[in-house]
């Protein structure tokens, strides 16, 4: 695929949604709790489990998916926690740094791009991605999120049970294993795909509004390190992954390989701020937003030429 194809038949039909949600936040001031509400509930679970009981990926590349992961993400906050460190920086800033380089928006950027640019098999494999990462982002995330302000984290684990997406992700699962799935056009499947499909432009939508209320300010400077390490370091990482566990689908380690180099997850927004500790100077909160907003705009180019080179086959 020619960096023209990348940009025209998967960036660009993205980053249209996604700025119709950006036009709409700087004309409108909009709440994106209820529409996240709706997302997470309702629309999540719904894409989870139709497109995993209709998936053609085995329980054997599941698997691998899924320790991939986990080995992609704990090996980026070992990396970024070295960098960080090396470079003098300390809490709250260190652990935003972590926060922002390890965990990819592979939710509301990440499945949409995934299915312009590999199909059926690029949503599935993004929607065990973030069902993965769902659970490292209430572990890991949440140390790496209060550690400086020394909040117990013990109840973090409950929050992974309270994600319905663990629970559409179980039911598939079981409902493959049983061999109970309905008919793909049965009025229950039809309902869930339509509610389901409902998910890719609202969470694009909600992107381009959490974008435009992000407020840059003087935190500019200080996220070059983050965004380096999301969107040059992770795509490395994640290719050497996948050579290291050895993914049989092909297609499924390119998806992996994009879904690493997606630029930085929202949810370390929203753990920053519950676990902002306050204090004078460059808040974490802060830190992480403008980490966002910056890996977003500078993702385009980035994973313009990425989706052209894993479509030609040239590294995995």
């Amino acid at each position: 695929m020619s960096l023209l194809s990348a940009l025209t038949t998967a960036i660009l039909p993205v980053l249209s949604v996604a700025a119709v949600g950006f036009l709409l936040g700087t004309l409108r001031d909009i709440d994106v709790d209820a529409l996240g509400t709706v997302t997470i509930y309702v629309l999540t679970p719904a894409l989870v489990f139709h497109s995993l009981t209709t998936s053609s990926l085995g329980g054997q590349t599941a698997l691998t998916l899924a320790v991939g992961v986990t080995v992609f993400t704990l090996g980026m906050v070992l990396v970024a926690e070295f960098v960080g460190r090396a470079l003098g920086e300390s809490e709250p800033v260190l652990g935003a740094l972590v926060l922002t380089s390890a965990f990819p928006n592979a939710g509301n950027y990440g499945i949409p791009l995934s299915q312009f640019a590999f199909g059926d098999v690029g949503r599935s494999t993004a929607i065990l991605y973030i069902a993965a990462q769902s659970v490292l982002t209430y572990t890991v995330g949440v140390y790496l999120a209060s550690r400086g302000n020394g909040t117990s984290n013990v109840a973090a684990l409950r929050e992974v049970f309270k994600l319905p997406l663990v629970y559409a992700v179980v039911a598939a699962g079981a409902a493959r294993a049983l061999d109970v799935v309905p008919p793909v056009d049965s009025a229950a499947m039809e309902t869930l795909k339509l509610t389901g499909d409902a998910a890719i432009p609202v969470m694009l939508l909600m992107l381009g509004i959490q974008l435009a209320n992000t407020d840059s300010g003087a935190a500019v400077s200080r996220v070059g390190v983050a965004n380096a390490m999301k969107l040059l370091v992770a795509p490395l990482v994640a290719v050497a992954v996948v050579f290291l566990l050895g993914f049989d689908d092909v297609t499924v380690a390119r998806v992996f390989v994009l879904e690493c180099a997606m630029p930085a997850a929202i949810t370390p927004l929203i753990l920053s701020i519950e676990y902002d500790g306050g204090g004078s100077g460059l808040s974490a909160p802060e830190y992480v937003s403008t980490a966002i907003f910056v890996s977003t705009l500078v993702s385009v180019p980035v994973l313009t030429l990425l989706i052209a080179i894993l479509q030609s086959g040239t590294i995995v």
